[in-house]
């Protein structure tokens, strides 16, 4: 098993708000966190054209620990620690009780730049995963973030080397 656990919850109200944290949320198949910007549709890329990846975002609390960023300036969704958040990219995985879909990376842009004085270079493949809520259910700190290993080296055209 790939796993790990949240260690942060944080929602805002409104684009331009600084994330706050929470020790639960509720998680909606489809749309987000209760209490989140783009759990209402008023985030900064609510209306990016972009089919999914919109209902949660995750980032490593280890990522954060090497660019000296603290959660809420990350602006994601959720800090977790222990799991290669990359590698849950084209996976289903479970958040506690809830299942969800690494829809793809969060590459970080130059508004979160502009925020927090962090460079695009800093967090480039390293700036989350975008994924989408399959299931309702709450999220609390502590659950745990879970997916099923993948044998790579069993696929065809794949050595298994990073």
């Amino acid at each position: 098993m790939l796993t790990g656990w949240v260690e942060e919850i944080q929602i805002a109200a409104h684009a331009g708000d600084l994330p706050f944290e929470v020790k639960r949320a509720r998680a909606i198949a489809g749309v987000g966190l209760e209490g989140d910007r783009y759990f209402a549709g008023v985030g900064t890329w609510s209306d990016y054209p972009v089919e999914g990846g919109k209902d949660l975002t995750l980032i490593e609390a280890e990522v954060l620990a090497a660019v000296g960023l603290a959660g809420q300036h990350a602006r994601r969704n959720l800090v977790t620690r222990g799991v290669r958040l990359n590698a849950l990219v084209g996976r289903r995985f479970r958040i506690g009780e809830i299942e969800c879909y690494g829809n793809r990376l969060c590459e970080p842009c130059g508004h979160l730049e502009q925020l927090t004085g962090i460079t695009i270079a800093a967090l480039t493949h390293r700036g989350g995963l975008r994924a989408d809520i399959l299931t309702d259910g709450e999220i609390r700190i502590g659950d745990v973030v879970a997916a099923e290993t993948v044998d790579v080296s069993a696929e065809p055209g794949v050595d298994g080397c990073a």
